[in-house]
């Protein structure tokens, strides 16, 4: 086991635990399907870490139900070679007035204004610069085959592919989660209430 170790690294169930440990979240291991989960409580919300898996690809998942007040809805990720193809068919791409900022992400809402104030933190632009991969979105519920929210309950929800084992960035991702909740409900967006929603 100790060659093992030596060429692998940890595993990604010892890097969780010890990310709970860290950070007091709760670890909880479902036991099928290797579905296990970290939960952190932060205020009154729960952020959710888990993996997801499709035919070809697993991804990295954190998910954080809250009270959305106005419908506020945003998206972020990383420029590519195809963003100035979506450009040129019209995607959206609103820009904050902070050029390494606005070079790098491409930022698609509903509300130009709160997009601009949302990403005016600088706390909440680092976090995200610290992530070499990002989506990053507000967004209604996980569709017909996920969880359905209760009316006025949206999540903000990450996903990239792969599957995280490094402690730092799994932090670091907790803590934009606690920033952007922060900042939401600062903004008017969120409300600071138990949405009563367990993912």
């Amino acid at each position: 086991m100790g060659i093992l170790l030596e060429i692998f690294g940890p595993s990604r169930k010892e890097i969780w635990r010890e990310l709970c440990r860290q950070i007091k979240a709760d670890y909880v291991d479902v036991g099928f399907w290797n579905r296990d989960k970290v939960r952190a409580h932060f205020k009154q919300w729960t952020i959710t870490l888990d993996i997801v898996s499709d035919d070809d690809s697993s991804y990295t998942r954190l998910r954080a139900p809250y009270v959305n007040s106005d419908n506020f809805r945003f998206t972020i990720y990383r420029t590519s070679i195809f963003t100035g193809i979506a450009n040129f068919f019209g995607m959206q791409d609103i820009q904050i007035g902070e050029a390494y900022f606005d070079d790098e992400f491409v930022i698609q809402g509903n509300d130009q204004a709160k997009v601009v104030r949302f990403f005016s933190n600088p706390r909440i632009r680092e976090l995200i610069r610290r992530q070499p991969s990002i989506w990053l979105s507000v967004k209604d519920d996980e569709g017909y085959f996920g969880t359905h929210f209760p009316e006025g309950v949206d999540e903000l929800c990450f996903r990239v592919s792969g599957v995280i084992k490094d402690i730092e960035q799994l932090k670091s991702l907790f803590e934009l989660f606690a920033e952007s909740l922060n900042m939401l409900c600062h903004m008017g967006s969120a409300y600071e209430n138990d949405p009563k929603l367990e993912l």
